[in-house]
């Protein structure tokens, strides 16, 4: 007669993150346990594709459209995570982030820059450049608004004009 292996199971962790409703925007990816700083989070998966078909493909949408996915791997690469995507696609950009993206491989990973709380919402910096032309005031007041910005870059919202005027009546 056989007997079994007598080995402990390992215990099952509970998943790192789960995908919810966002106060930023649309859905957020949230942890669901402590994630400690340096972790290899998710891997930003979907269709890698050119530039140009980059183009094409969301040539229709609108500038504000806020659900294109695409991730710019470098020179040649573009991931499209609107096609064959998994939750990295829903994490959304943050000016105080709590996590990175890694390229190693034309890879793209998300790791965690400091450890992150359950509960707390997943956020990196996409840094986005503006097309459209704006002045300072209005894409940091509404950066603020859509809770993007950290509550102490509001005062820079004012003006610099103003700040200036400030400046000289002291």
């Amino acid at each position: 007669m056989r007997h079994a292996a007598r080995t402990a199971a390992k215990p099952k962790l509970a998943p790192l993150y789960a995908v919810r409703r966002s106060r930023i925007h649309g859905s957020g990816v949230y942890a669901t346990r402590r994630i400690r700083k340096g972790t290899r989070i998710v891997e930003y998966l979907g269709d890698r594709i050119s530039h140009a078909q980059a183009d094409a493909r969301y040539e229709a949408k609108g500038q504000d459209d806020g659900h294109t996915f695409l991730f710019v791997v470098d020179g040649r690469t573009v991931i499209d995570a609107g096609v064959n995507g998994n939750d990295a696609r829903f994490i959304n950009h943050s000016c105080d982030p709590n996590c990175e993206t890694v390229i190693e491989d034309r890879r793209v990973f998300i790791e965690a820059l400091r450890t992150i709380q359950p509960g707390e919402e997943l956020g990196y910096e996409y840094g986005l450049t503006w097309r459209a032309p704006t002045t300072r005031r209005n894409s940091r007041t509404t950066l603020a608004a859509a809770g993007l910005l950290p509550a102490r870059t509001m005062l820079d919202a004012v003006p610099l004009d103003k700040k200036k005027a400030a400046r000289k009546r002291r």
